[in-house]
């Protein structure tokens, strides 16, 4: 199985993708570690073909889950996944998650990713791209951007499941371990609403 986790920053793409990828067998795939390299230097600012590339290897096998809202790699994981979970829940939630999870990596100083040497620190929060300001401040647009390109990709026939709420979990790996879901109108989309 292949699947896509996104979701605005703080969602909990990362953890949901894990728990799919455990429930499943299959890899997981965070897009943030080969995004982010030691010293806060970003792939998709200075080398973005280098970092689709990258991707691409990741998730040439057959099954994998990804977490990652990285629109530019959206070209080469659509087309092959099985399924995109968007992960929609309300802001007041995400900012509470976002706030909780950088208070406790500021707290812990926990390395984010494997040899990078990316820390959260407190100083940083203010910044226009930590994840707290980076959350508010783009919640409404990403979300109108999620609605147009997942309607495209339900039109094109793909399965996309959006929770809303995270008491929807439980169907969804249900769905994915082959349960029962709600259809929706139009293609071979399967929306949990």
């Amino acid at each position: 199985m292949r699947i896509m986790v996104v979701g605005t920053s703080g969602s909990g793409k990362t953890t949901m993708a894990r728990r799919l990828s455990r429930a499943l067998g299959v890899p997981h795939v965070e897009l943030d570690a080969i995004n982010w390299q030691p010293g806060w230097v970003a792939l998709t600012d200075g080398d973005e073909a280098e970092f689709v590339r990258r991707v691409a290897a990741a998730t040439a096998g057959e099954a994998w889950v990804t977490d990652g809202s990285y629109t530019q790699t959206w070209p080469v994981l659509l087309p092959r996944a099985e399924a995109v979970v968007w992960l929609d829940y309300p802001r007041r939630l995400i900012m509470r998650r976002v706030i909780q999870r950088s208070f406790v990596r500021a707290l812990t100083k926990e390395e984010l990713w494997p040899d990078t040497g990316n820390r959260e620190e407190f100083r940083r929060w203010l910044d226009r791209e930590h994840p707290i300001r980076w959350a508010w401040d783009t919640y409404k647009a990403r979300r109108s951007s999620y609605e147009a390109r997942l309607a495209q990709a339900v039109a094109a026939g793909a399965r996309v499941h959006r929770l809303r709420h995270p008491r929807e979990e439980d169907g969804l790996f249900r769905t994915l371990s082959g349960g029962p879901a709600k259809k929706a109108a139009g293609a071979n989309a399967e929306i949990f609403v």
